[in-house]
């Protein structure tokens, strides 16, 4: 019974810091409260889309066509098609204006992220990393952003996620039918969503491969037909939406010609291999600190730890390679591996107390969702931040002023 009662109470604990967590995403916040440029874009796909229908999209991807020809940089395709696709049909089933239905999706999908985290580290690492897990993400600065606006990142995150998720489920229950076709699924939604997709099949590529030496689980033959034939029908879903192969490499031969030339990306999407390490550290330093800790602690009993800290690693190295590409809402995927590193060397840490390491535990959680929360304000809320950039990311915490004037 007392064991019951304690099971009870973390339930309860944990429903409540999910659902903090869902209402920090649904109630507006951010500072800023207009339409950037990326948003227009997608609402403009959306309104045509319910203007000419499912069918006309080749005729969608030939307008972009002939438009982005005539451009001197690059605009976002609509070949990322999930998105669209879902800010439509919520459009249509809510009436909500176009605007309002992708802020929608993208809020939805911040909180299914939040839900597939800790379901996810439960499944892994147990109901104390999962916990923990939970508290971090209810409060992570970028998750709580994405969801305050309609961008595309936060879903593409969420659906790398449960990619992520269902390898594992994959590998530890070889030839399930239902795992192997949520996984397959989940990864032609993956390439439908965004040419990012192609960082995290790389990645999950190299931590399947992995498997033969880590030995996370079993990969059957199954396991890697589905791997492979996942992505085949998402590009063949883009395929057909795009009016045929031809028309489809064009979109993307165009997108990538011209987005060297963007001024925007030129002077704030560029630097150093580091990069993405020093914007994580301003947006979330505390949780930056444990999870680089909780990385260099790994040792091979560690099968959850290395599982994350293999996919990080494989997604890290290509997407810090990308000339003038470089933003921290495309490191979306990589808020839950970080915070169950992070979860884990706090773990660790608050071992060292003994009797109390579970008082020492909740406080250090505390600790660092309330800097979390503080980073989210500082940054969204006392600032008009937008894009997730350095430049951004350093005055809004004066460590770069702008020039006085006399």
């Amino acid at each position: 019974m007392p064991f019951a009662a304690s099971q009870r109470s973390v339930l309860i604990v944990l429903f409540l810091v999910l659902s903090v967590g869902a209402a920090l995403r649904i109630l507006p916040s951010a500072a800023f409260r207009g339409t950037g440029f990326d948003e227009a874009l997608y609402v403009s796909y959306v309104k045509t889309l319910d203007r000419e229908g499912l069918a006309a999209y080749p005729e969608i991807c030939e307008a972009y066509i002939q438009k982005q020809i005539a451009l001197p940089s690059a605009i976002l395709p609509p070949t990322r098609f999930l998105y669209i696709l879902c800010g439509w049909l919520w459009h249509k089933v809510s009436g909500h204006e176009p605007q309002t239905a992708l802020r929608n999706v993208s809020c939805f999908f911040a909180i299914a992220s939040l839900l597939i985290a800790t379901v996810f580290a439960w499944r892994v690492g147990g109901k104390e990393t999962a916990f923990g897990v939970a508290v971090l993400m209810a409060f992570a600065p970028t998750q709580i952003h994405m969801a305050q606006h309609a961008l595309i990142d936060g879903v593409f995150g969420a659906v790398a996620l449960t990619c992520l998720w269902l390898l594992w489920e994959n590998l530890k229950h070889p030839g399930h039918k239902g795992w192997l076709a949520a996984y397959l699924t989940m990864l032609a939604m993956m390439v439908t969503t965004k040419e990012n997709a192609f960082f995290a099949f790389f990645a999950l590529s190299i931590v399947l491969a992995g498997n033969r030496w880590l030995r996370f689980g079993q990969a059957p033959r199954a396991l890697w037909i589905a791997h492979f034939l996942g992505p085949i029908l998402g590009m063949v879903t883009l395929f057909l939406l795009a009016g045929g192969p031809d028309q489809f490499f064009t979109i993307y031969q165009l997108l990538y010609a011209k987005a060297n030339n963007l001024p925007y990306a030129i002077q704030n999407c560029d630097g150093p291999w580091h990069r993405y390490l020093v914007d994580l550290l301003l947006v979330s330093p505390l949780v930056t600190v444990l999870a680089i800790g909780g990385f260099v602690a790994l040792r091979k009993s560690n099968l959850p730890g290395l599982f994350l800290g293999l996919f990080l690693t494989a997604s890290f190295l290509p997407m810090v390679n990308v000339q003038y590409a470089m933003n921290l809402r495309y490191a979306n995927m990589w808020d839950m591996p970080l915070r169950f590193l992070a979860v884990q060397q706090l773990i660790a840490l608050a071992a060292l107390a003994g009797k109390k390491s579970h008082l020492v535990l909740a406080i250090g959680l505390v600790v660092i969702a309330a800097n979390e929360w503080r980073q989210y304000v500082v940054l969204f809320v006392e600032h008009p931040l937008y894009e997730l950039v350095s430049e951004g990311l350093l005055r809004a915490q004066d460590i770069v002023k702008s020039p006085i004037r006399r």
